[in-house]
């Protein structure tokens, strides 16, 4: 019984289902909708093309010579001069690679001690320069290594002058051992003095007037007279009045010494001989510190150089007269030279150092790059 009724019931819940299903169809499909195509975009035909742009044509700059100066001739003599220019430089060096180390103004008074001409110089740079006293006031530095300092005195036989604080400044003097200083202040190993009296420094020549030496006119020599015997005319007697001949006494004869030609003229045997100075000015004996190496100029007068590391430039051309000094065998160390600095003869602007003394600071101080190659500059001095 219960079967049937389950039975029954089932097929109930299927007739329901089905008509269930038969209700419920599915919505149509509406058909998809239609997108208007995309208008053409609109091209201006009439519309002018941009010009395309031009580049700029590139210019190059000419670099503007040096203008050259007008420089006058100038001959100073030792002296006193007057500064003629508004604000003149004073340099530690003749010409202007030397750095300024005072100032001067117009109406101050310098004394000269000497002119130098440069034998090559730029066209903007004066060629005629004046070495005159340092004036009073200009700053001058010492190494204080080299002077005692209870007795404030120098310790060493030469001691240079700088313009500044280090080895890299012009030398504006030399001190002899013994000399006392006055000292002013300090910086690290050098001292500040007072300017001393041998101090120099340099200025353009065309800057400074000098008067004229009154000229004085040599004293005409007196000409030499030569006074001749009158002639005495005895009385004439009476048997010879009629048969003498009148004489007449003449005046006596003045000889011009410059015009005869048979008078000897007067020679003035005390006349002060002329004065030749037989003791030339003694060597000039310095110290400079520097590093060897070889000379890389064709022109170098010797094959070896002391220069500032620094700086790069060269400090001297290292020369010996002696056999036993071999100067190759310091390539590359730091030393101090001591020996007599002169001009070669041949290159004016080229001091050369003839080598007395050097004492070895450091052997391996000097980077290998900042050297030139020693044989390199054997083969330049077997080709001059």
């Amino acid at each position: 019984m219960k079967k049937n009724c389950w039975l029954v019931l089932g097929m109930m819940i299927a007739t329901s289902a089905v008509a269930q299903v038969s209700t419920n169809a599915l919505p149509e499909i509406p058909a998809p909708a239609t997108v208007a195509p995309a208008a053409p975009a609109v091209t201006e035909t009439n519309a002018v093309a941009p010009a395309p742009k031009k580049k700029a044509p590139v210019t190059h700059k000419k670099k503007a010579a040096a203008k050259k100066i007008s420089e006058p001739a100038s001959a100073l003599v030792a002296g006193s001069a007057t500064v003629i220019s508004p604000n003149l430089n004073v340099r530690g060096q003749a010409g202007l690679k030397g750095e300024v180390v005072g100032h001067l103004k117009s109406g101050d008074s310098v004394t000269v001690i000497s002119q130098i001409t440069l034998d090559k110089h730029a066209a903007d740079e004066p060629a005629q320069w004046a070495k005159v006293a340092l004036p009073s006031g200009t700053k001058v530095w010492v190494n204080s290594k080299f002077v005692d300092a209870t007795n404030k005195i120098v310790s060493v036989k030469k001691l240079n002058l700088r313009a500044g604080p280090g080895e890299n400044y012009s030398v504006l003097g030399v001190l002899e051992k013994g000399a006392s200083i006055s000292e002013l202040t300090a910086k690290g190993d050098w001292t500040q003095i007072e300017t001393p009296t041998n101090a120099f420094a340099f200025v353009a020549a065309m800057y400074l007037k000098q008067e004229a030496a009154p000229v004085v006119e040599p004293t005409p020599a007196a000409s030499a007279v030569t006074e001749t015997a009158p002639v005495v005319v005895p009385p004439p007697t009476a048997s010879t009045v009629a048969e003498a001949t009148p004489v007449i006494a003449q005046p006596p004869t003045v000889v011009d010494a410059a015009v005869a030609t048979n008078v000897p003229a007067v020679i003035d045997t005390n006349a002060a001989a002329p004065v030749i100075d037989t003791n030339p000015p003694p060597p000039r004996v310095v110290s400079h510190e520097g590093f060897v190496r070889s000379s890389s100029s064709l022109v170098a007068p010797t094959a070896y150089e002391l220069f500032d590391l620094d700086s790069g430039n060269a400090i001297n051309y290292l020369y010996s007269t002696s056999t036993n000094l071999d100067i190759s065998r310091y390539y590359g160390f730091q030393v101090i030279v001591t020996g007599e600095e002169g001009i070669s003869a041949r290159w004016k602007d080229m001091p050369v150092l003839t080598i007395q003394k050097i004492y070895v600071i450091s052997t391996n101080s000097l980077p290998i790059n900042r050297v030139s190659s020693p044989r390199a500059s054997q083969q330049q001095h077997q080709r001059r």
